[in-house]
């Protein structure tokens, strides 16, 4: 068997674990699901993963947990979608051709376990194969750049690579288990020097220690399409007991509205395209 067999299947190594992640594997009821909300300009969102081993503490996917306990151990839980892949062939009679499917809305499609496991691969696989759906790529991780084979075959597809700062210490304050911004910088990068349509997302903006420098480092990845939205930390919600953490860098960078606004003025002087909350993530 090939690998694509493999995971159509079910067999492959199930891990336990991953990073500080415990992995659960589960039959889910369906794998598209129709989109609505922030997300409402789609036709499907696509989640292979519930739960997510990144764990940025200010996640908003963290408030759809079934429990507190999920809720307050984000980022230390992940559950796998194992039937993945055999959901999506089911819609191999009635074609996704057009479509415009969101991957993902409520987890990361390139999970660390993704390297092993190749349970995205092959749903991109899959519709590469028999359907021709417009797709949108939501990631934070390098890993993306594994499947630009993939990428480069589909008609539209764009991929977002979200950054939300250029430090280093507000990174590990806000997103603890996550590849650094460099990491993800030069993954983007990769991905637009393919030919492949990219869109860096910084939502939510988090402190900018140098938004000059900041500006020219997300210009050096030859990106054209850029988002941006506020991080209200008076209005948002964090997980477990890191409000203090997050609270703490913000206190040390001083930031808040007025800096918020500042630098949003240099990205709109200063990149090419520049868009802004729900308007910016329209479909392609």
């Amino acid at each position: 068997m090939d690998l694509f067999s493999n995971v159509a299947a079910g067999e492959y190594n199930k891990q336990a674990k991953i990073g500080q992640a415990e992995v659960e594997y589960i039959q889910s009821a369906s794998i598209l699901t129709e989109a609505k909300g922030f997300m409402s300009a789609y036709d499907y969102t696509l989640n292979p993963y519930t739960g997510c081993s990144f764990g940025c503490n200010y996640c908003y996917a963290a408030f759809f947990s079934r429990s507190s306990d999920e809720k307050d151990n984000w980022g230390y839980w992940l559950k796998v979608k194992e039937n993945a892949l055999q959901l999506l062939m089911k819609f191999r009679k009635k074609p996704l051709n057009n479509k415009t499917i969101y991957i993902s809305s409520v987890t990361d499609p390139y999970q660390p376990i993704e390297k092993n496991l190749q349970l995205t691969r092959s749903l991109l696989i899959e519709l590469l194969t028999y359907h021709k759906p417009r797709l949108v790529i939501q990631t934070r991780s390098p890993l993306v750049t594994r499947d630009i084979d993939l990428l480069k075959q589909f008609e539209v597809v764009q991929v977002n690579m979200t950054v939300t700062t250029d430090s280093e210490a507000v990174r590990k304050a806000f997103e603890p288990f996550c590849p650094s911004n460099k990491l993800r910088l030069k993954a983007i990068q990769e991905v637009t020097d393919a030919g492949i349509q990219t869109c860096i997302t910084m939502t939510p903006l988090l402190p900018v220690e140098n938004a000059l420098d900041f500006t020219s480092e997300l210009l050096h990845t030859g990106v054209k399409k850029f988002i941006v939205q506020p991080f209200h930390p008076d209005k948002g919600k964090f997980i477990a007991s890191t409000r203090e953490i997050a609270f703490e860098q913000m206190r040390l960078m001083n930031w808040n509205d007025l800096k918020y606004s500042e630098v949003v003025q240099i990205f709109k002087q200063k990149l090419p395209w520049l868009g802004e909350g729900k308007q910016g993530f329209a479909p392609i």
